[in-house]
């Protein structure tokens, strides 16, 4: 199944889209060594301060990409998330182009109306989204990063990874 915006695609853009779409799991070669830093980042989020949530986020990413062997980028924590008519913004990807040299994610972890801090879920998995914009490019080595299922198994397949069931019951228990 494609996304609606499939059909206003080119073809080379189709091609991306397919390729990128056939691609479900991307297999960390030791999640096990990165579950306890993403462990930390409940407890981060909890103390509300944004320079522990960032520096949690830069660990969990860089250890992570260390062990699939790709680029670095820095991640930025914010506080409230920007909002529109359009939506709220939870996260956003900057690839290496013109006088960025480093790949750049921007997160917010605060909500956008009530200003509350997002829960460590939500929040992990808009690291992950992030994380594969950046893994599309500098790991899967594709042209471009398309909203596609495989992109989304993609991102589930390392929250999976990286969040055990038994710990993701512990956190539900906690109200996380």
């Amino acid at each position: 199944m494609v996304f609606n915006y499939y059909a206003r695609l080119s073809a080379r853009n189709k091609r991306i889209y397919q390729a990128s779409d056939a691609i479900e799991i991307i297999s960390l070669p030791d999640a096990a060594v990165l579950r306890p830093v993403a462990a930390r980042l409940p407890e981060a989020l909890s103390t509300d301060r944004r320079a522990l949530v960032e520096a949690v986020c830069n660990a969990l990413a860089a250890a992570m990409l260390q062990q699939l062997q790709t680029p670095p980028v820095n991640i930025k924590v914010m506080a409230a998330r920007p909002s529109n008519d359009y939506g709220e913004l939870h996260g956003f990807y900057e690839g290496v182009e013109g006088r960025l040299r480093v790949a750049k994610i921007t997160l917010w972890m605060r909500t956008a109306q009530r200003k509350q801090v997002v829960a460590f879920r939500s929040f992990l998995r808009t690291l992950l989204h992030e994380l594969c914009h950046h893994l599309d490019y500098e790991y899967l080595k594709l042209d471009d990063s398309f909203h596609t299922q495989g992109f989304y198994k993609r991102e589930s397949s390392l929250f999976h990874q990286l969040v055990t069931e038994q710990a993701a019951g512990k956190l539900k228990e906690q109200g996380r």
